[in-house]
């Protein structure tokens, strides 16, 4: 058995009336696929070009390994060169990944190359992300600290996108003080007998390619695999429900000190205790 997902919505093209009243207002997703066809990105971003402009840089890196109390939230595993980790992308050797780095603050050239879409949304300028991965690799699902509404823009490669709405939470054995789901599931080969509530789940997928553009609404759960090397960009504008914003502020300012302080008291205890609840409460919600 699979997932209960379907294809997320394609248009080669959108206006900005037509993305408001259809995707944001509405909270549904949409990939756009000519959106930044005039971007100088479009056309000159690669794995290359990164490493000409960015290889000596020491970047911050992550990998598949599961959730540990030894690190606070979202702390790296590793870091190297940029020229090193793009060498291994190219050799298919590896699977870290490059989370959240504000490349674009750490080479000022590539701001030259895109420009924010008029698209209706209002997006937090210095808050440009890369993210970089090699085929294979697996970002885990979960969804973002400050709920925003994200476009989402690849580049160099291919990546399978599984997205969930807030709605479908109940049934994603979401660890509770976290914003990520029980990271022993596949969310790619899901075994239902061992996390049966996931057969209730409803969400989307799609495969993202060179040049198109992820709308995701605010809180989405999303889980990414690189199918080629590959990396992209995120741009977000803060959430516009007022529910979700109270909810991200709580998130930034609370929930990740509050964890990392437990990490820091407990120990593995904590994470399994983590654990455990989202087993227990899942099970829980879906008999109810």
């Amino acid at each position: 058995m699979k997932l209960n997902l379907e294809q997320i919505p394609r248009v080669k093209t959108i206006t900005k009336e037509k993305f408001l009243k259809e995707y944001v207002e509405l909270q549904k997703p949409v990939i756009i696929e000519r959106l930044i066809g005039d971007w100088a990105a479009y056309k000159k971003w690669n794995l290359s070009y990164i490493n000409s402009l960015a290889g000596n840089k020491i970047v911050p890196l992550y990998d598949s390994r599961p959730i540990s109390s030894e690190r606070k939230f979202n702390e790296a595993h590793t870091s190297m060169k940029m020229s090193d980790y793009l060498s291994l992308l190219e050799k298919g050797s590896t699977d870290y990944r490059i989370f959240l780095y504000n490349l674009l603050k750490e080479v000022p050239e590539l701001q030259e190359d895109f420009r924010y879409p008029e698209i209706g949304l209002k997006f937090m300028k210095k808050l440009p992300f890369l993210f970089f991965g090699g085929g294979g690799s697996k970002v885990f699902m979960h969804y973002d600290i400050d709920y925003a509404n994200i476009l989402h823009f690849h580049f160099h490669g291919e990546k399978q996108c599984i997205l969930f709405p807030p709605s479908e939470t109940k049934y994603l054995y979401k660890l509770p003080h976290s914003l990520i789901s029980h990271q022993d599931i596949d969310f790619t080969n899901p075994d239902f007998k061992k996390w049966p509530a996931l057969e209730k789940a409803k969400g989307y997928i799609a495969n993202l390619k060179h040049g198109e553009t992820l709308y995701m609404p605010e809180g989405y759960w999303h889980q990414m695999t690189y199918l080629t090397p590959g990396f992209s960009m995120s741009i977000r504008s803060i959430a516009k429900k007022k529910t979700r914003f109270i909810k991200a502020t709580y998130n930034v300012f609370i929930l990740r000190h509050f964890d990392n302080f437990m990490r820091k008291i407990r120990g593995e205890k904590w994470i399994e205790y983590k654990k455990h609840q989202a087993i227990k409460r899942t099970s829980r919600k879906v008999k109810t």
